[in-house]
């Protein structure tokens, strides 16, 4: 299976550099350290399309916060102006960097993305709204009224598909490129199992009741700062009754359809997530393993019931 996107990266995260100011000093003194270049929140590239890096003087010792070692270079990124949260849309240049991004550029970006924003989101106290200064390399903010520490958290949505047989469900959003669809998605809520989960937005924005689920795979993703879940789960209806506040349509397709939509091709009914995505992961591994025994394969009733 091929790996999803944002995923394979070969940063060292360094932790014992996070909880030893001397430890930090050192990298920061390190020669070889670097500045990752963004604009807000958006990165810049090279002339050969690898991320751009600048010098640390380009930032200000309080405002760096410390992503790791590459190759044993120390890398870092700017913390944003204090109060001065990010507007939450991409750009269609955005879109077409990520289209071509190195694969362990990507996963770096994503990880540097996600903190920065969540600095520029998380300036004041969510116990008693006092401003908050960064610690901990970067990783932390404290509140020095009251003391609170707060850290850079990861939500957890479930992306999945519904398959009943050699069909699969997958539904498309109006704001999506005309003709796509793709896996249907949503957080996970308080006190719920990722399995309870994948059942439940199935069955809200499609009305397809499900049983078994299966999990795939996992990616994070930077927008702002996710953890997409992969699952697959067996349909028990074909039924289809969407939600129209979630989405736009939603339908089954073969899985000839779905192979002739990931290859591009001109005949295929629909649009497939691009490779970035790990909805695009899960729909071609769904598409290339049929047989028996596969990840995909459900047990039978009589199987599940003697499990």
């Amino acid at each position: 299976m091929t790996a999803p996107g944002f995923t394979g990266g070969t940063l060292d995260r360094a932790d014992r550099v996070r909880h030893e100011p001397g430890l930090l000093a050192a990298a920061e003194a390190d020669p070889r350290a670097r500045l990752l270049v963004l604009n807000g929140l958006e990165p810049e590239l090279d002339a050969d399309g690898r991320l751009a890096w600048t010098g640390l003087d380009a930032a200000a010792a309080a405002e760096r916060l410390f992503l790791g070692f590459d190759g044993g270079v120390p890398l870092f990124a700017a913390a944003p102006p204090h109060g001065r949260p990010f507007p939450g849309t991409r750009s269609p240049a955005l879109f077409a960097m990520l289209d071509r991004f190195h694969p362990a550029d990507a996963a770096l970006y994503a990880a540097a993305r996600s903190l920065v924003d969540w600095h520029g989101r998380h300036g004041f106290c969510a116990v008693c709204g006092s401003a908050t200064a960064v610690f901990r390399a970067g990783w932390a903010r404290r509140c020095p009224h009251c003391a609170a520490e707060h850290f850079p958290r990861v939500d957890p949505v479930v992306i999945m598909l519904a398959v009943r047989g050699d069909r699969v469900l997958l539904g498309r959003q109006p704001s999506w490129p005309a003709g796509r669809y793709s896996a249907l998605a949503g957080f996970l809520e308080v006190g719920e199992s990722i399995e309870e989960a994948v059942r439940r937005e199935i069955a809200e924005e499609a009305g397809v009741p499900t049983g078994a689920v299966r999990y795939v795979a996992s990616q994070p993703w930077p927008f702002p700062s996710s953890l997409m879940i992969a699952c697959i789960a067996e349909a028990l209806d074909d039924r289809i009754t969407i939600d129209v506040h979630e989405l736009e349509d939603a339908r089954w397709f073969t899985r000839e359809e779905a192979r002739l939509a990931l290859a591009r091709d001109a005949a295929a009914p629909f649009g497939a997530p691009p490779a970035y995505a790990i909805a695009h992961t899960l729909l071609a591994a769904w598409v290339g393993e049929a047989s028996e025994g596969s990840p995909f394969a459900f047990p039978s009733r009589q199987q599940a019931n003697e499990g």
